[in-house]
């Protein structure tokens, strides 16, 4: 017995060194900021936005090291990973040297340690407004400061109407959109704007019925907890629910009430990208009697996807009216693709037809408004392509 104790402690002493040797250093991308811009306020907190914080502006803080650099380090993932530096918002999101748009930064997870050293050229508040935007004429803010009752806030709200609103008498069907700072105007929007208002423009003149556009400004650095209806203990969110209700109970009755609109489900639509899919996916649960068309452009279900899944499971709503277009890149993140299959597949289960999905991934597409830009028209002329909009209600003491 004395020999058998002797022998396994041997053992351990002989195989302690070798468990030792086995950790491995966890691989990760550290970010590297090594200039900021001449003029950079000498306070400022540098930031980085991108794929792996729901695009955050002013969420994940840059420390400064003891040479003057910024660093960060993202936990190793799988796939792209896509970021911009901002200094807390997307109204200073970093610039070219012209304070001209950059495109989204990216670097590729190898399963190794990296270090990325990047310099910020300029700030998109360092150059001058410009003294007209790329809105189109028949778009008008309808509110800058539109009460938002549920949130306890305010909020900047577009409008964009058909080329003959205010020559014909017709009503028209609505689609509701988010982050409508980069909608319409060029001028408002952090990485280039969607031109939903040169798209539909364009559509009517080929013979399309006409729509009227809702743009909601997101709430800035309050947009993930606006968007998401339950709270990611890293990202925060779990507002999403009253965010919402300010749509239906709120917004969409002042709609119907001072435009000529079609108020019933069938003709009305909630469409965003990215967290504004995420939230617009949620509503058209929700509120599935309230809004049928659901436009879901790069939806990052991954910051709540098992409270999403298992809501939809436990919902009673009736989605077999439920029209609902995915569109995103297949590389966007390792588990886009899986996200939405997983989403598809459950609403599919609480009555969605086969025939009103429709799901396009895209090799070549990015998580960025250029890309989102380039489908909304597809999106939108599918989302609508089986609804009649003959023998309209018409109410001409509306504007």
């Amino acid at each position: 017995m004395c020999k058998l104790n002797t022998l396994k402690r041997k053992t351990k002493k002989f195989f302690l060194p070798a468990l030792l040797v086995s950790v491995q250093i966890t691989a990760q991308i550290t970010l590297k900021v090594r200039n900021i811009p001449t003029g950079t306020p000498d306070k400022a907190t540098i930031f980085v936005a991108g794929n792996f914080n729901g695009w955050n502006p002013g969420s994940t803080a840059m420390k400064k090291d003891s040479h003057g650099n910024y660093t960060y380090t993202v936990p190793e993932s799988s796939g792209t990973l896509e970021y911009k530096f901002t200094r807390g918002t997307w109204a200073s999101v970093e610039t070219d040297s012209t304070s001209g748009e950059m495109k989204n930064r990216t670097a590729h997870f190898t399963g190794k340690p990296q270090t990325l050293n990047s310099n910020i050229l300029s700030w998109k508040d360092f150059a001058s407004v410009p003294s007209r935007g790329t809105a189109a004429s028949n778009v008008h803010v309808m509110s800058e400061n539109f009460a938002v009752p549920q949130l306890n806030t305010t909020r900047k709200i577009w409008i964009y109407l058909p080329p003959d609103y205010d020559t014909g008498a017709k009503n028209y069907p609505v689609l509701y959109m988010h982050d409508g700072q980069n909608l319409f105007d060029e001028a408002t929007a952090f990485a280039g704007e969607w031109q939903v208002d040169e798209t539909l423009n364009t559509l009517f003149t080929q013979g399309d019925y006409g729509a009227i556009v809702i743009g909601i400004d997101n709430g800035g650095t309050s947009r993930i907890d606006e968007y998401t209806p339950w709270n990611n203990p890293k990202y925060g969110g779990g507002k999403g629910d009253l965010y919402m209700q300010f749509i239906c109970e709120t917004l969409k009755p002042y709609v119907d009430a001072h435009y000529r609109t079609k108020p019933e489900k069938e003709f009305n639509a909630l469409i965003g990208s990215s967290l504004g899919a995420l939230i617009s996916t949620y509503g058209g649960i929700k509120y599935s009697g309230t809004f049928s068309k659901i436009g879901a452009f790069s939806p990052a279900y991954w910051i709540v996807g098992t409270q999403l899944n298992s809501y939809i499971e436990k919902s009673a709503a009736n989605l077999s009216a439920m029209r609902i277009y995915f569109v995103a890149g297949s590389a966007e993140s390792a588990t886009m693709p899986a996200d939405i299959e997983a989403v598809k597949l459950r609403l599919q289960a609480k009555g969605l037809t086969t025939e009103n999905t429709f799901l396009k991934l895209d090799p070549y597409g990015k998580h960025n408004e250029n890309y989102w830009q380039g489908e909304f028209a597809a999106a939108y002329r599918w989302l609508f392509q089986n609804t009649s909009f003959e023998n309209a209600h018409v109410e001409k003491s509306k504007r």
